[in-house]
């Protein structure tokens, strides 16, 4: 069974100022993203607004990704939602597009009990040979993972991990603790990542590493090494950038930065929006102070 690198970006997803998406755009960030030290990709999770995607929308990206990366990167789908069958329908297809794993994330709104959470995973799993890795965020769904259950699902052969975004140490340690020696544990959470990966976690699953891919890839290899107080210099350093991509519902901050390092990927879609004039005013006085990826423009553009 496949298995991915500790450092993975949930791409977002370029969009063209009339809204369609910008397939040409995102096959090029994907390229300047594993160049930048990314060992794969997450596309149409939540940071790449899957949720306001057509089907249609998705599978093409799938497509041009993983041309875009090619083999020696993975691409992993992300295709859970809140039913069931559009998920096993959408993962089918996934694999028919040729990533190589997918990102099931805990339904949202129709807020199962543990059991269902068990079964809709299982159901997934069982259609499909992708490996498959959990996505636990409950600020974003009513209902918490438990680390019991993914002791449970960590028994099925293609469940080989979980992406932990409950931002709660007393639900790391639990989860670390339940599951077995080489099921992957990446953090949900760029803020997070010096934590999970000191106490066993495996990587992360990130936002910033768009924008500081190299000082991410930099920071988590610190940490599988075990050097951890090193490691924290990195974390602290890269602190303000994670806090101020958000401020805003993500991807909101981060695709205005994109904007004002030159590189546009457009505007969010619908519910979600632009940042205001103030908000990017603010969040420009950050970025000066960071040094970016080597594909992004060195020089701000005003907001």
């Amino acid at each position: 069974m496949a298995r991915f690198g500790r450092l993975m970006t949930a791409m977002i997803t370029p969009f063209t100022e009339s809204g369609a998406v910008d397939f040409a755009k995102a096959a090029e960030l994907a390229k300047n993203l594993v160049a930048s030290g990314n060992d794969g990709l997450v596309i149409t999770g939540t940071t790449g607004e899957g949720p306001t995607l057509s089907e249609d929308e998705k599978l093409e990206l799938y497509r041009v990704t993983k041309r875009a990366v090619g083999s020696e990167h993975a691409i992993v789908a992300g295709t859970g939602s809140y039913n069931t069958a559009e998920s096993i329908h959408l993962t089918r297809e996934a694999e028919r597009c040729g990533v190589d794993g997918a990102l099931l994330v805990v339904p949202y709104y129709n807020n199962p009990p543990q059991e269902g959470l068990y079964q809709h995973f299982k159901a997934i799993a069982g259609v499909t040979s992708l490996p498959c890795i959990l996505y636990n965020v409950p600020p974003r769904s009513p209902r918490n993972l438990d680390a019991s259950t993914v002791e449970r699902l960590a028994e099925i052969d293609n469940i080989v991990g979980v992406k932990e975004a409950s931002g709660k140490l007393e639900q790391f340690n639990a989860v670390l603790r339940a599951v077995p020696d080489g099921f992957h544990v990446y953090s949900g959470n760029d803020a997070d990542t010096h934590t999970v990966m000191s106490l066993g976690g495996y990587g992360v699953i990130s936002v910033s590493a768009h924008l500081a891919g190299a000082e991410t890839k930099r920071m988590v290899t610190l940490l599988a090494e075990g050097r951890t107080a090193e490691a924290a210099k990195a974390h602290l350093k890269l602190l303000p950038l994670i806090e101020a991509l958000f401020w805003q519902p993500s991807p909101m901050p981060l695709k205005a930065a994109f904007g004002l390092l030159g590189y546009n990927v457009g505007k969010p879609r619908l519910p979600l929006i632009e940042l205001t004039a103030p908000e990017k005013d603010r969040l420009g006085g950050v970025l000066a102070t960071f040094q970016f990826d080597a594909y992004l423009s060195k020089q701000l553009v005003a907001a």
